[in-house]
């Protein structure tokens, strides 16, 4: 199966970069609010880095 997300623990962030057009998707519908993106990857907090990606989980989307 292919992966949906790969996130990749950068010390002080997280990067979150959608891999599939169905994770694009799920990014521009549930990350509400200011983003910042750092080439194709989300870039966000370690604290919400968690929880971003337990919603991809449960909603389907296969992270690694």
């Amino acid at each position: 199966m292919a992966t949906d997300v790969e996130i990749r623990n950068e010390g002080s962030v997280f990067l979150l970069e959608p891999l599939t057009e169905t994770a694009k998707q799920w990014i521009e519908e549930n990350v509400i609010g200011e983003t910042t993106w750092f080439g194709g990857s989300l870039c966000v907090e370690h604290r919400y880095a968690h929880n971003l990606a337990q919603g991809m989980i449960g909603d389907g989307l296969r992270v690694r």
